[in-house]
């Protein structure tokens, strides 16, 4: 309907539909109750003018029935707005169980992307349509946001925090990636593009490229380099917690409190190890703060999330 006009980009992801509705319903209830009071205001501004001098207005006796009614009909409307803006914030915020996993790293003034497979992009993000994608985002510098007018989504990227977004495109076709945070003097250079394939083609996408390492792969290359294994992996050397099958475990701290192993508890244990210890373990593991990068850091975080439980040994240790 709107296609073309500026003000309404195209209409291409499965959420698009309720943030347009939740939009037009904000801004007819706007509209309508300001006519309504301007012509109110000039309507009684005319017929309750002062028409001569020294002319006394009679008193007006308050209505009670008109007083609940200006209170209930704004209140509803406004609980409306309310729960319709809940429902929609949940629905954007919780994706569908096992969607198409993407990393994407912000840097001024550029979008590095990878996907499970390993391949990278730049600037440039191919997905297939009807699939849901889920997209763990991390930002090098400084604070951007990932925006698509056409999905109708946008999420900060944030420095030091993982922030997550995910869509499910619903048309073919080639759509607008912005940074929509200001991040510095060429701001307005950090743009893209979301290119929704069919299901076929994007497989012959990703078969297209070079062979490229996994970031499971990448992980478990890095997580050798960097020494993990001897502390981390079940054996006579272990000194650390076990990472087979910990990931959305609870884990119990000095302290008492416990903690589920999620993406942000992982990167904190690997930048700043010491900030929480898990119990019966003593802190020996070192910061690797500013020698990993963010890259680099959410490959390790694929790697730990791939590693299963493996059996208990006879007579042994896990």
């Amino acid at each position: 309907m709107f296609k073309g006009f500026p003000l309404f980009p195209e209409s291409a992801s499965t959420v698009a539909a309720g943030v347009d509705s939740l939009y037009f319903y904000l801004v007819a209830v706007a509209v309508f109750f300001s006519v309504l009071i301007f012509s109110l205001i000039f309507y009684f501004a005319v017929k309750y003018r002062r028409r001569r001098e020294g002319e006394i207005p009679p008193l007006v006796h308050g209505n009670v029935r008109l007083e609940i009614l200006w209170s209930v009909v704004p209140f509803a409307l406004s609980m409306i707005m309310f729960g319709w803006g809940a429902k929609l914030y949940f629905d954007v915020s919780t994706p569908p169980p096992d969607p198409l996993a993407i990393s994407v790293v912000a840097k001024q003034w550029m979008w590095k992307i990878q996907h499970p497979g390993g391949q990278r992009e730049i600037n440039e993000l191919h997905v297939p349509v009807g699939q849901p994608v889920e997209l763990t985002m991390v930002s090098e510098d400084v604070i951007h946001s990932f925006y698509v007018p056409a999905f109708r989504v946008k999420k900060d990227v944030l420095p030091g925090r993982f922030s997550r977004l995910w869509f499910e495109a619903t048309k073919v076709g080639t759509y607008h990636l912005f940074c929509a945070e200001y991040c510095g003097t060429k701001h307005s250079a950090m743009i893209g593009s979301v290119v929704v394939l069919e299901p076929k083609d994007y497989q012959d996408w990703l078969a297209g490229g070079p062979p490229a390492e996994s970031p499971v792969a990448a992980g478990a290359r890095h997580f050798e380099e960097l020494g993990c294994k001897t502390c981390h992996l079940s054996g006579a050397a272990q000194r650390g917690p076990s990472l087979e099958g910990i990931y959305g475990k609870t884990v119990v701290l000095e302290g008492g409190a416990v903690m589920t192993v999620d993406d942000d508890y992982v990167r904190e244990s690997i930048l700043t190890p010491a900030a929480k210890i898990v119990a019966s373990y003593r802190p020996l593991m070192p910061t690797f703060k500013g020698q990993v990068s963010e890259e680099r850091l959410l490959e390790l975080l694929a790697y730990v999330k791939s590693l299963t439980p493996v059996a208990p040994r006879a007579g042994g240790r896990r």
